[in-house]
């Protein structure tokens, strides 16, 4: 079977899991990272997410620096720092701290989204007009790190951090105004046009513009995958997340992992969610996977595969990220 002909990355969310405690949860994050270090991806990235009883990972930077000590080769990022949440001068300073430390290994990932709940937004202090407010940030941002604004973030980073943006909204267009990377997921990735492209991609090329940091456009094709023996175990292994976020679309609350044979009866609008989930996913043997995820690559022209989505079963997600590892 052919190499994958794109880099391959992970986005680990840090899933809680029913009967472990959040501790649990950040240990098997620092674990699977240095797995990925030893079995070559090409990043391990994790995300930013605020009082949801399911996540644990909600200091990007804190668990980034935890994660470069304990690797040795992997890049590290984040997936992303949501910047309505904070100051660009500090999550500036952050980033080129971490990239003084672990030179050439860390990456900067943006989103432009702001607390899930009014309750966090208010305890965030943020709120709607911080999100539309994000290009601004964003340049400012920019502007600290490059040694452009007034100040300068220190440590120096003179442009050695690559950074990418979220694909919400807005997203496309402004890292194409910026010259940033792009990361592309979920429903917006395998909704296509006749021309077989996304809207999103053809708009996010057609207006880059090129910069110091990306000299050309790069996309980031970020999808749920799970591989095992059998495409019936693969998908076995996406359910949990994916009974979690039907909870969180009908009932407002991403819970924590549970086993899939465990999970309540679903209700039909719970069983539709289910089965979108699983239809922009990817799963199945190593062939099974190899051979989708070659077709979406060369569909978008991605430039790496980000893959996502969290097991209950940590043996089994293990497992997965071997077999995966196997394909590159």
């Amino acid at each position: 079977m052919a190499r994958f002909s794109v880099p391959v990355s992970i986005l680990d969310r840090a899933n809680n899991r029913e009967g472990f405690s959040e501790a649990d949860a950040l240990s098997a994050v620092l674990e699977r990272a240095e797995m990925a270090d030893r079995l070559g991806y090409r990043r391990f990235w994790v995300a930013e997410h605020h009082a949801v009883a399911g996540i644990a990972g909600s200091a990007p930077a804190v668990l980034m620096a935890a994660l470069a000590a304990r690797t040795g080769s992997i890049r590290i990022g984040s997936g992303g720092v949501m910047l309505p949440n904070h100051q660009p001068l500090v999550v500036a300073e952050q980033a080129a701290t971490l990239q003084a430390l672990y030179p050439g290994r860390i990456d900067l990932g943006l989103g432009r989204s702001v607390g899930f709940t009014p309750a966090v937004r208010a305890a965030l202090q943020a709120g709607p007009a911080e999100a539309e407010q994000f290009e601004e940030q964003l340049g400012q941002l920019l502007a600290y790190l490059n040694g452009t604004a007034p100040i300068t973030a220190r440590p120096r980073d003179s442009g050695r951090t690559p950074v990418f943006v979220l694909a919400t909204g807005a997203g496309v267009e402004i890292a194409a105004r910026a010259g940033l990377g792009v990361v592309l997921g979920g429903p917006a990735l395998f909704r296509r046009n006749s021309a077989g492209q996304t809207g999103a991609l053809e708009r996010y090329r057609s207006a880059f513009r090129p910069s110091d940091r990306f000299p050309r456009p790069y996309v980031l094709a970020a999808v749920n995958v799970a591989v095992a023996d059998s495409e019936e175990k693969a998908r076995e292994l996406l359910l949990p997340e994916a009974h979690a976020m039907a909870d969180s679309r009908t009932k407002g609350v991403f819970p924590a992992l549970s086993p899939a044979e465990g999970a309540a009866a679903l209700s039909a609008r719970q069983q539709d969610l289910v089965r979108a989930t699983l239809a922009t996913s990817v799963y199945g043997t190593a062939g099974q996977v190899h051979g989708r995820l070659e077709e979406l690559a060369a569909s978008f022209g991605a430039d790496e595969l980000l893959v996502t989505g969290g097991a209950f079963d940590i043996e089994g997600q293990r497992e997965s990220d071997r077999l995966l590892a196997s394909l590159f």
